[in-house]
C-alpha cells in the first residue's frame, strides 16, 4: 500500500491517503508508457506536406534541343529534377502517421504513469479545491501553498469554469478531468495535483 499526503488549500497536511498500486497495474510498464507517448506525437502530426514530382508540373514535354552535335548535356523535357523549376525526385506525398493504440493499452498506459507519479512521490491529493470566482491569483496562491513552482497537471472530477478561468494564465499549470486524462500529459508534467473525489475516481470508488 501506498500513503499518499492529503493536503489543504493552504498547502498543509491534513491526511494520508492508502492507495493499493495494484488499482495501477501494480508496477510501471516503462514501454507501454513510451508506446502512449509516441502514438500522441505521431497524432499530432498533419502529414500534409506536399512536392510535385516532373509528372505533376505544367509545361511541355518537347526535348530541349536535339540528342548529339549541340556540345550540350543530353536533356529531356525541362521538367527534369536537375533543372529549376522542375518536378522533386522523391517528392514528397500527404501521408497519415497516426498511430492506433487498442483501449487497454491506453488505460494501462495512463495507469503506469500515475502509479509512477505516486512512486516518486511527485503526486498531491487536493482537499477543499473551491474557486468562488475566477481569479489568478487564486490558484497562484494554492500552487505557491503547495511549493509547486514547475510544470503540474491538475485534476479535477468533474468540470469547474471558475478554476479553469482561474488556471488558463498559469502556463505552466494544466486542468483536466478525470476522463480527459492521458498517458502523455502524466509523464510530461513534473507535478500532478489530483483533487481527493478526482483520486477516489481514479481508485474506482464512488467520489
Amino acid at each position: 500500500m501506498l500513503e499518499v499526503p492529503v493536503y489543504n488549500c493552504d498547502g498543509k497536511k491534513i491526511d494520508t491517503m492508502k492507495i493499493d498500486e495494484k488499482i495501477f497495474g501494480d508496477r510501471v510498464n516503462v514501454d507501454l508508457v513510451k508506446q502512449a507517448v509516441v502514438a500522441y506525437h505521431a497524432n499530432l502530426r498533419q502529414g500534409s506536406a506536399k512536392t510535385k514530382t516532373r509528372a505533376e508540373i505544367k509545361g511541355t514535354t518537347q526535348k530541349m534541343y536535339r540528342q548529339k552535335g549541340t556540345g550540350n548535356a543530353r536533356h529531356g523535357n525541362k521538367k527534369a529534377p536537375i533543372l529549376r523549376g522542375g518536378g522533386h525526385t522523391f517528392a514528397k506525398q500527404p501521408r497519415n502517421f497516426g498511430k492506433k493504440l487498442p483501449q487497454k493499452m491506453r488505460k494501462a498506459a495512463l495507469a503506469s504513469a500515475i502509479l509512477a507519479k505516486l512512486v516518486g512521490q511527485d503526486l498531491y491529493v487536493l482537499d477543499g479545491l473551491k474557486v468562488d470566482e475566477p481569479k489568478t491569483a487564486r490558484m497562484s496562491e494554492v500552487m505557491k501553498n503547495l511549493e509547486i513552482n514547475r510544470s503540474c497537471l491538475l485534476t479535477l472530477a468533474e468540470r469547474d469554469s471558475n478554476i479553469y478561468l482561474s488556471s488558463r494564465n498559469l502556463s505552466d499549470l494544466t486542468v483536466r478531468i478525470t476522463e480527459e486524462l492521458n498517458a502523455y500529459e502524466v509523464v510530461t508534467r513534473q507535478k500532478m495535483v489530483v483533487t481527493s473525489e478526482a483520486m477516489k475516481q481514479l481508485c474506482g470508488q464512488e467520489a
